[in-house]
């Protein structure tokens, strides 16, 4: 047996010659088919284009970490609120405005806003006063404490 003799293996199979007339079978359009963008000269696609289709990392929900587990949000009041729930004396906490169903969730704490007037003689216990909230409530005879 000599080595001109070995049957042929297909790694020394001959490559492929476009383009070379029609009588090779890949003359014309030299195995690209017609049009189309593979079709073109200097034809390079990305791997991860999707053909104009928004691409998968857009399509799918962001996870991970969000600042928003950490926000501070008050369950808010306005001073109208506290004049049309509470009588002259009364002591308002968080607790009592939970259990008269005034607020729903405290959340992070109660804060008091300036609007409406206020002309009972309250004193207020809660988390957070707005500056004008805290001048009116004092000018009504009231005290303004911070829990």
């Amino acid at each position: 047996m000599k080595l001109e003799n070995l049957p042929r293996s297909n790694e020394t199979k001959a490559s492929k010659r476009v383009g070379r007339g029609p009588g090779s079978g890949m003359g014309k359009t030299s195995t690209r088919g017609e049009k189309g963008q593979k079709a073109r000269s200097g034809a390079s696609i990305k791997a991860w284009f999707q053909g104009g289709q928004t691409p998968l990392h857009r399509r799918i929900p962001i996870r991970g970490f969000n600042n928003k587990n950490f926000s501070v949000r008050y369950a808010t009041l306005n001073l109208a609120d506290l004049e049309k729930f509470f009588n002259d004396g009364d002591v308002v906490t968080p607790e009592v405005l939970k259990e008269r169903k005034i607020i729903k969730k405290e959340l992070s704490g109660v804060k008091i806003l300036a609007s409406g007037n206020l002309t009972k003689k309250l004193t207020v216990k809660a988390h957070r006063f707005s500056t004008a909230a805290v001048t009116k409530i004092e000018n009504a005879g009231g005290k303004a404490e911070v829990i």
